[in-house]
């Protein structure tokens, strides 16, 4: 039987509900990982498409097993261009896919009854990490040096000062090859000044460019 015989009415409230479920999965994934910066946006967006496309798909597959395989082999295809980052967040993308599939299957009450007992488990074994940042801002900081320039141990050692969070995000080139801009995603430790991070920051010999922005 094909999943697509049901009405249009049915189908388009299985992919609303899927959405909604999706945003669920989404903030849940977001409010319980630990992750300095914006590199759990994508992520997160991701999480909200699963549930809606896994659903669509399982309508799709229905009770054919020959669609079924030629699906799978279709998204086999498929490979995520940034590397899921931990096992907890392949966890979420597990979670959305099962949800999505509840969804798209009519088991709306297994959907439902797995987000609730799943959005408890996340929330109960988040790491450390998320429930100590609370509404900690998170910044973008990047800092130009010129190509040559050693200044990595002074800055090592003003990021530690400042900040109780940095990762370096990206590593890019500028002014035709002149320059390294170093991006990093950090938190500020409590009672530190923004700027006196970025005077001191100017002030290291190589620097020749700081900035510090708040994520959105």
């Amino acid at each position: 039987r094909n999943g697509l015989d049901i009405s249009t009415d049915i189908l388009a409230l299985r992919l609303i509900v899927a959405f909604l479920f999706g945003v669920i999965i989404a903030q849940l994934y977001r409010r319980t990982q630990a992750r300095e910066g914006g590199s759990s946006e994508a992520l997160t967006s991701t999480l909200v498409l699963l549930a809606i496309l896994i659903a669509l798909v399982t309508q799709v597959i229905g009770n054919s097993v020959a669609r079924a395989f030629s699906l799978v082999g279709a998204l086999s295809l498929v490979r995520f261009r940034t590397e899921v980052q931990d096992t907890r967040d392949s966890a979420f993308v597990i979670f959305a896919v099962v949800i999505g599939m509840a969804t798209g299957g009519g088991h709306l009450q297994a959907a439902v009854a797995g987000l609730l007992v799943g959005g408890i488990a996340a929330t109960a074994t988040r790491p450390k990490a998320a429930r100590d940042s609370g509404n900690v801002p998170n910044y973008e900081l990047k800092v130009k040096l010129g190509i040559g320039e050693n200044a990595d141990g002074a800055l090592t050692r003003l990021c530690n000062k400042y900040l109780k969070a940095c990762r370096l995000q990206t590593t890019t080139t500028a002014r035709q090859g002149a320059a390294l801009e170093l991006a990093y995603s950090a938190q500020l430790r409590p009672g530190c000044s923004p700027a006196e991070l970025i005077r001191e920051l100017n002030q290291l010999e190589g620097v020749q460019a700081v900035s510090l922005s708040l994520f959105h």
